[in-house]
């Protein structure tokens, strides 16, 4: 088992940046793949970024592409999706993921999930 929680969402105006974090705790975190999705109301759950286990490889969607950044800190358990120029369509709950599996944009391929933290954009 890997328990995942998320932090660092809050209210942002528009250009802003936000920090987000993914806690792990369990199984060593460092053999997993990790993800970031988002869910924003009325939507389904998209794929944001992933991350191999090593950290060498990552993938963005098209759309945070060149805003948002993937990484991991494995000494520390610790994930981390830090996000640049921030719009109001970038509003939605973020939830991390871990996977025994390489790193994919796929949902269902993720073994974990966190709770997710409410990310909010003002225009």
């Amino acid at each position: 088992q890997v328990q995942l929680v998320e932090s660092g969402g809050g209210l942002v105006q528009a250009g802003g940046s936000l920090r987000l974090s993914c806690a792990a705790s369990g199984r060593t975190f460092s053999s997993y793949a990790m993800g970031w999705f988002r869910q924003a109301p009325g939507k389904e759950r998209e794929f944001v970024a992933a991350i191999s286990w090593s950290g060498g490889s990552t993938y963005y969607a098209d759309s945070v592409k060149g805003r948002f950044t993937i990484s991991r800190d494995n000494a520390k358990n610790t994930g981390y999706l830090q996000m640049n120029s921030l719009k109001p369509e970038d509003t939605a709950v973020y939830y991390c993921a871990a996977a025994r599996d390489t790193y994919t944009v796929v949902a269902g391929r993720y073994d974990y999930w966190g709770q997710g933290t409410q990310v909010t954009v003002s225009s």
